[in-house]
């Protein structure tokens, strides 16, 4: 049990999880690819209308997979923003790839695309989106700049399922894109994750890196007469177990966006004066962006602000946390990448304070976080 009186994030049910995950273990199949992960991949596909979604342990599982499926090999360099999670990147690494830092954009924090052209060079063989807190990268004119150049996009879209941009559902601009079911995400099974297939020739090979290097899903399918190991792979399967708890957040999908929608928006409503008082910034959605309510943050004027501020929450039992630091700075950034303009992620990484946000979150808690807010201010 979490000591905090409002903790940061909190698990929340949607009703039918423990009812299916008792489903599973009574029908005998709590490995990989049985019938809940069919299920919970079944709702995904439908939901973003993409060819082929596969579950995985993790989003970084995930990420590493596309990272096989790219063939990338030492030399070839993968452009990333500097402002998002380590894994992001070190999935690319662990193939001998060369980063390549992206500053982001001022509003949306989102990768800044029109950094790309002094980026890109003919070693270039990747460019990864973040949608930050579930609002939409600038995906129309990243599209057509790495069409131009051959490039494929991977989005890490661990912040933005069932996110928008300009009508079109998040994960399915890139090539491959990689969603994240870890628990402080909308939809979660505690950790998971899945991998996007929006080309449908990526898919047989996707299988077979998938299960360890094997053709074993061709052979359950009575395709090959007995399986064996035909690539390189992992096992990057994700329990049955998990994805029948996952099935149930899916399939309440609907109500679980319009509890967080609800709560964005009560935030932001709520925090306009404030932050107008104090010289700090509430997020921006652009109009053509229709975001997945993944995080509520604030821009705050100066890094000594933003500890006083946490510490003054903290007194009261309130949890709220900053975000990434920038991956250009790290040490592994350092060894593993290029690029030191990224003077936008630097100063966002100094002020960004991310509330109390979570599905099962009430307004009495919320109208403490906003009272705790207001009760600083005033000093």
């Amino acid at each position: 049990m979490s000591g905090w009186r409002i903790p940061f994030n909190r698990a929340s049910l949607s009703g039918s999880e423990l009812s299916l995950m008792s489903a599973a273990v009574a029908g005998g199949h709590i490995s990989g690819d049985g019938p809940f992960t069919q299920r919970a991949e079944a709702v995904l596909e439908a939901a973003l209308g993409a060819p082929r979604v596969m579950l995985t342990p993790s989003c970084t599982d995930a990420l590493e997979l596309a990272a096989l499926l790219l063939d990338l090999a030492p030399g070839d360099e993968v452009v990333v923003p500097s402002f998002t999670f380590p894994t992001t990147a070190a999935a690319f690494v662990l193939r001998g790839a060369k980063l390549v830092f992206a500053d982001i954009r001022a509003d949306t924090l989102n990768l800044a695309e029109d950094q790309l052209s002094d980026l890109v060079t003919q070693r270039t063989k990747a460019l990864v989106t973040v949608h930050y807190a579930g609002v939409g990268c600038e995906m129309d004119t990243i599209g057509r700049f790495a069409g131009d150049h051959g490039i494929p996009v991977v989005e890490d879209n661990a912040h933005g399922l069932f996110g928008r941009y300009r009508g079109q559902m998040l994960g399915t601009f890139g090539r491959f894109a990689t969603q994240s079911f870890h628990e402080t995400k909308n939809v979660t099974c505690g950790e998971g994750g899945a991998i996007v297939l929006n080309d449908p020739e990526d898919i047989e090979r996707a299988e077979i890196l998938r299960e360890k290097g094997t053709d074993r899903k061709r052979f359950f399918r009575g395709q090959v007469d007995k399986y064996s190991w035909v690539d390189v792979g992992s096992s990057y399967v994700l329990s049955d177990l998990l994805a029948a708890f996952l099935a149930a957040q899916l399939e309440h999908r609907e109500a679980i966006q319009q509890a967080r929608r609800r709560l964005w928006e009560r935030y932001d409503d709520a925090l306009a004066d404030w932050c107008e008082r104090v010289g700090g910034r509430r997020p921006i959605v652009p109009p053509h962006c229709e975001q997945a309510y993944h995080m509520y943050y604030l821009l705050l004027p100066s890094s000594e602000f933003r500890s006083s501020l946490i510490e003054h929450l903290r007194e009261r039992g309130i949890l709220a946390v900053f975000h990434y630091l920038p991956l250009h700075l790290s040490r592994m950034g350092r060894r593993h990448g290029r690029g030191d303009a990224c003077a936008v992620a630097e100063d966002v990484a100094e002020r960004l304070l991310r509330l109390p946000f979570y599905t099962s979150m009430t307004d009495e808690e919320q109208d403490l976080v906003v009272s705790a807010l207001e009760a600083f201010s005033r000093g």
